[in-house]
């Protein structure tokens, strides 16, 4: 059978401008001649040939067939259907030739431009795609030209020669460069495009272009952030002129989500708490505030941030249901609302509201997370060998699944301190997965908790070999070195290259002020301890700062540092360790 809609579709319009001139209104004049429909019976015949063709797989007969139509009656429905049938039959060219047709017929059909434009960015036809993107914006009120600069531009982020279609677009958008009002969205474009070539320098640059024109921009702003990655000092100060003044929430929430992408975590909670200020009733920015307090153990602050963040969401029609109960699935955001307010009602001992959170969360997706949260409730019960059941029966489609539940039961052994059960899992979960680096990483560290440095050491090397940009095992082994002050130089060079990977990682940084204090360097181990502390306050964190405090005599403030450590985590091993060697007792 013919794909009737479609056919429908397009004999429909043409008979619709016959239709409504047999409906006008009569008037005294003589009427005139009956008017003259495109759609004569042979062309009527020659489209239901085409869509026949179609659905018989003859593409060529029915691309051929529904051009032949366009061209006797160049309707824009037609060239677009004979677009589609080229399309279908993975005939780009043949597309092209169709959407020049266009064109040529009705040159001032903006749709045909925007046919061609994609058609001739997407074959790489740079050079030909000039005329019709600058036909596009010839075209554009002034009212929505910025919008049109954008829609025009990403066009050419299709481009397979990126460094070709940065250098077209400044070309096509030359005119509106120079202008006050459209100048900084035509940099931003300009500029984003360099960026996706891999063209840094000149994507600043045209950064500093458009700032120039209007520092305030939202695009410049926009670009700001994603130079980020590329030159923080240089795109920071794009940035923070706008921040200063008026931002979009959604652009200042961008460059903070970019902030905790480059682990710059200080930064992220000032804006975040700015935002939060100024936009009270923006729910983002308290999910966000939330999420990064309750990672500096500030719970109470967190409970209340995601708590606001739940009251501002607007009430809506659930999007989708789960098919098996037909119940309303749990937004993103108000999941991971749920699954931190689990966790603190869980260090706070409140086992029942913990549950209570996890059972308001409906999402397959995260279905895990919510399983291995009842675990550590249950394990936090006393009742280990439930919570480990509970975590090995969920659902296992393939081996991502299956290596996901291996990680989730790691997780629950090492929270409740089962070290030796934890090694035994991941010496048993490598046999399924050999070679697996994340897992041989964990086996290393779990060798380490259980007094096998050598055995630690020999995995974490041979992890190296195999893996040489796995940062974590060069900072985990330079570590180890340090803390038993064996090869303090190698173990420098280990965490030193750890940090090339991850300059701004606190971990890392720790790690580095550990080889310090152990070769006797106290002030540089103070000052790298301080920042990393800053940076993420954590318990671990807080032990060896209070301990190079207290080799530098340090002793007040070195008790205030194991203080501030025991309120984020008053069952830290090394924490407690550190202060009863040290101290006496906590």
């Amino acid at each position: 059978m013919p794909r009737i809609p479609h056919f429908v579709t397009v004999c429909a319009l043409v008979l619709a401008s016959w239709a409504q001139a047999q409906d006008a209104e009569p008037t005294a004049a003589p009427p005139p001649p009956p008017p003259s429909s495109r759609l004569t019976a042979e062309l009527f015949y020659q489209l239901l040939l085409s869509e026949i063709s179609l659905q018989n797989e003859d593409i060529g007969a029915a691309y051929g067939l529904m051009l032949g139509a366009a061209r006797r009656a160049p309707e824009p429905q037609l060239f677009q259907r004979a677009i589609e049938i080229a399309l279908r039959g993975r005939d780009a060219n043949a597309a092209l030739a169709a959407a020049k047709a266009w064109q040529q017929a009705l040159p001032e059909s903006a749709e045909a431009d925007r046919y061609l434009l994609q058609l001739l960015v997407g074959l790489n036809r740079l050079g030909e795609a000039l005329l019709p993107a600058q036909r596009l914006l010839a075209r554009a009120d002034e009212r929505e030209r910025g919008a049109t600069i954008v829609f025009v531009s990403r066009f050419f982020t299709r481009a397979s020669d990126k460094p070709a279609a940065a250098e077209l677009l400044e070309k096509v958008l030359a005119k509106d460069l120079a202008r006050a009002d459209t100048g900084p969205v035509a940099w931003s474009m300009v500029g984003n495009l360099r960026l996706l070539a891999g063209a840094k320098d000149a994507a600043l640059g045209a950064a500093r272009k458009g700032a120039s024109l209007n520092p305030l921009s939202d695009d410049v702003a926009l670009l700001g952030v994603n130079l980020l990655d590329a030159d923080f000092e240089t795109a920071q100060t794009l940035i923070t002129p706008y921040l200063a003044a008026k931002p979009l929430p959604e652009i200042h929430m961008g460059y903070i989500r970019k902030l905790i992408e480059l682990q710059r975590y200080v930064q992220a909670r000032t804006q975040v708490e700015a935002l939060s200020r100024a936009q009270p009733d923006y729910p983002e920015a308290w999910l966000v505030r939330g999420s990064i307090e309750f990672q500096n153990q500030a719970l109470a602050e967190a409970e209340q941030s995601l708590k606001r963040y739940l009251t501002l969401l607007p009430p809506s029609a659930p999007e989708t249901a789960d098919e098996e109960t037909d119940a309303a699935l749990t937004p993103r955001g108000t999941v991971q609302a749920y699954l931190l307010l689990a966790q603190i009602a869980q260090k706070n001992r409140d086992l029942v509201q913990a549950l209570d959170y996890l059972a308001r969360i409906n999402s397959p997706q995260d279905a895990a997370k919510v399983q291995l949260r009842r675990a550590m409730v249950l394990a936090q019960q006393g009742h280990m060998d439930e919570a480990r059941a509970l975590v090995r029966h969920l659902p296992e489609k393939d081996a991502e699944d299956a290596r996901s539940k291996i990680t989730l039961e790691l997780q629950l052994l090492r929270d409740n301190q089962q070290e030796p059960a934890a090694y035994a899992l991941l010496v048993q979960a490598l046999q399924k997965f050999p070679g697996d680096a994340e897992l041989s990483y964990e086996l290393a560290i779990s060798a380490e908790k259980l007094g096998r440095p050598d055995e630690m050491e020999q995995i974490l090397r041979s992890l190296i070999l195999a893996k040489p940009d796995f940062h974590a095992a060069y900072n985990a082994l330079g570590y180890s070195l340090a803390d038993r002050n064996q090869r303090l130089p190698e173990a420098r060079a280990l965490v030193q290259k750890a940090l090339q990977f991850a300059p701004e990682d606190p971990f890392i940084i720790d790690s580095l002020a550990w080889v310090e204090f152990r070769s006797g360097n106290l002030a540089d181990a103070l000052a790298l301890l301080q920042k990393a502390f800053t940076a993420r306050p954590d318990a671990e964190i807080a032990a060896h700062l209070g301990e190079v405090l207290w080799a530098m005599n340090q002793r007040e403030q070195a008790s205030a540092a194991w203080q501030e450590g025991l309120q984020l985590n008053r069952d830290n091993e090394t924490l407690k360790s550190t202060i009863s060697r040290l101290r006496g007792s906590l």
